[in-house]
């Protein structure tokens, strides 16, 4: 794939990543905890009807300097279960709110780093999940782990609480680039940790690398992949490194240190993506790879690929996202909701009230039309016209002026080899999806751009 300095110049822009729809920066605290209350109960009318769980654990050993994460550093016991007892009180209050007759088909634990809590804290948890939900036989149940603090009798507890997927955080096998971003080396080989999960029953095991950290390089990062294709994970992701000094002040160490140019970092994505296609890897939206037979590259062959706050997942797991716990976002069909950051003030207002809303959104029809649009070129690089219009209701030239759809924005794209473009349909090229945010910015019709705002967006 050709990628020159000035392909770079003209599409790193700054840009929202879309994770959500309207983006987190639209939240507001005008959003109450009265219309919390109305839109979980409005969710039980809406689609999906799946529910999907998502439990944040924001406790860590230590801070990583690259961390965009809402976390906070090792607590005290008595800290660590009064968080617990408060996830316990805010999960029986919205499991009161639904109907008892939807299934979780998805539960995630994020951080933070879930699996530095003590083991029974986690089954205390789940054993009340399955108290107060019923789980579908399927359900998939992921944690995202640091290697560095797992061990194989963890995996075993894991395994008997009914988890089938973890994410392992590498960020890179070199154990200088760790230690310059304050990150401990995992507690035991990778690949002995992937190959005992798998004898476990454990699927879509992932490992995670980060590009565009201090003392990185085209060569070190090539070797990162070598060692990640030998282990043979289900998945692998290569997030770019997102630098928000302005968000997260602790990155600011990294400029000390030095941090590799948009060129070197776009080549270590580029030479990535060789090394995981030539060795059988599919590319799955903008940063996943994952083996042939895995879910992921069937819902993205067959354009059912979705994605959340969680990442990418199939529309077959995927419901509403009820999230528990400081930080957390619950992600409904008609609007989002966001918890206090602080962990103290979220454990005061659970324990006073229930929730710990800080803020949310409410998303009219249009946005909720709108959203669709993007996550569909987000997702699966590719957006019918008519599909959509019909599933909302509206005609192709009402959807359209929704979109505010002007062809001329795309022109660039398709000079570029990035897209296609006709009557029916928007496609993105494999090219493309280098350029996803980009595009899907052009259908964005409440788009706020500015330095400092978003992150770049190559």
């Amino acid at each position: 794939m050709d990628i020159s300095s000035e392909f770079l110049l003209k599409y790193n822009i700054s840009g929202p990543r879309y994770t959500s729809y309207p983006p987190a920066n639209f939240f507001n605290q005008g959003f109450t905890t009265s219309d919390y209350l109305s839109e979980l109960g409005a969710s039980n009318q809406q689609k999906p009807a799946n529910i999907s769980l998502y439990i944040h654990i924001p406790f860590c050993p230590q801070r990583c300097h690259f961390c965009g994460c809402s976390t906070v550093i090792a607590q005290r016991k008595m800290v660590v279960e009064r968080y617990i007892q408060a996830l316990k009180t805010e999960i029986k209050l919205v499991a009161s709110l639904l109907d008892s007759s939807r299934k979780v088909t998805q539960i995630h634990w994020g951080g933070g780093t879930p699996n530095s809590i003590s083991m029974s804290y986690i089954r205390e948890i789940m054993d009340w999940i399955r108290q107060h939900f019923t789980l579908n036989e399927s359900a998939e149940i992921a944690m995202e782990c640091s290697p560095a603090y797992l061990d194989y009798k963890h995996i075993d507890q894991l395994a008997d609480m009914g988890f089938n997927r973890i994410s392992l955080g590498i960020q890179d096998f070199r154990e200088d680039v760790l230690k310059v971003v304050n990150r401990e080396a995992p507690r035991h080989p990778v690949k002995d940790i992937v190959d005992y999960l798998r004898s476990k029953g454990f699927r879509g095991i992932n490992l995670d690398f980060i590009y565009g950290l201090p003392k990185q390089s085209l060569e070190s990062f090539r070797s990162t992949m070598e060692q990640a294709i030998a282990i043979r994970p289900d998945r692998i992701v290569t997030f770019s490194y997102a630098h928000v000094p302005w968000v997260k002040a602790a990155q600011k160490q990294l400029e000390t240190i030095g941090l590799p140019d948009s060129s070197d970092k776009m080549n270590m994505f580029l030479q990535a993506t060789a090394q995981l296609t030539e060795a059988g890897y599919c590319p799955i939206g903008i940063d996943h790879f994952t083996l042939p037979d895995d879910d992921l590259t069937k819902a993205f062959k067959t354009k059912q690929l979705h994605r959340n706050f969680q990442g990418y997942c199939t529309r077959e797991t995927t419901g509403q996202v009820y999230a528990f716990g400081a930080s957390s976002i619950t992600q409904l069909a008609g609007a989002y909701a966001q918890n206090y950051k602080d962990i103290t003030k979220y454990m005061e207002k659970v324990e006073a009230n229930g929730t710990a809303l800080e803020r949310g959104y409410k998303l009219s029809k249009e946005e909720q039309t709108v959203r669709a649009a993007i996550n569909s070129i987000m997702c699966n690089g590719l957006l019918r016209w008519d599909e959509l219009a019909g599933e909302y209701g509206l005609s192709v030239e009402e959807l359209k002026k929704l979109l505010a759809y002007d062809p001329a924005k795309f022109d660039n794209f398709i000079a570029d080899g990035l897209m296609q473009l006709d009557d029916q349909q928007i496609h993105l090229s494999e090219k493309g999806f280098l350029c996803a945010r980009n595009i899907a910015m052009a259908l964005d019709p409440a788009l706020q751009t500015g330095d400092g705002v978003y992150s770049k967006t190559v």
